[in-house]
């Protein structure tokens, strides 16, 4: 016996595709949009039918920009640093480090992380493209900002190896205990990350 008719199931099993959702938070999506006014379905509906061709990528950082620009924000601002790279695996990176208005560098997009398991290797990645960057003399300092996973350590590690010929400086984000956070919970790996990076006062 069908519990759902075919569209509400439809839209169910689409939902729950996205990362971060599950079977419960799907229904919930597609019940509360199934009891909204028709404005809010269409205004969804039309977001995600035009938002994929209206998205290109940077042809500098391979940051997300307006589909027919050539440029991000970022990378066409003569008021950033461009001999400054900060290297993030993902777009959302960008957005995180942009929120703390401490940076005024540009970036660099890898658009993942190298994962021999999941077959990430550096061709998958925009690696080379950075590479080239960096050839061009322009580029001073490269921030590796990769998560601080063994699928980002290892990144890190084989961005340091490749850049070394270039003669930049490579600097890694430092890593250790968060604001407000408790000695004795955190974990070993980070205790020793923070009294390794430890800063004089």
């Amino acid at each position: 016996m069908k519990l759902l008719p075919d569209p509400l199931q439809k839209l169910v099993l689409a939902l729950e595709r996205l990362p971060g959702i599950g079977p419960k938070t799907a229904s919930r999506l597609a019940f509360y949009l199934l009891r909204s006014s028709n404005e809010v379905a269409d205004d969804l509906a039309s977001a995600l039918q035009n938002f994929k061709k209206s998205i290109s990528q940077c042809s500098v950082c391979f940051n997300f920009t307006l589909s027919g620009q050539e440029l991000c924000e970022v990378c066409a601002s003569p008021e950033r640093d461009a001999s400054l790279i900060c290297v993030v695996e993902e777009a959302l990176d960008v957005l995180a480090l942009e929120r703390t208005a401490g940076y005024n560098g540009r970036y660099h997009v890898l658009h993942g992380a190298l994962s021999p398991i999941e077959g990430i290797g550096p061709d998958d990645l925009k690696i080379r493209q950075l590479l080239e960057r960096v050839n061009g003399g322009q580029v001073k300092e490269i921030i590796i900002a990769t998560n601080p996973s063994m699928e980002g350590d290892a990144t890190a590690l084989y961005l340091s190896q490749q850049l070394q010929p270039y003669g930049v400086k490579v600097t890694r984000l430092a890593r250790g205990l968060p604001m407000g956070g408790d000695l004795e919970y955190a974990d070993q790996s980070t205790l020793l990350r923070a009294l390794s990076g430890r800063q004089e006062m």
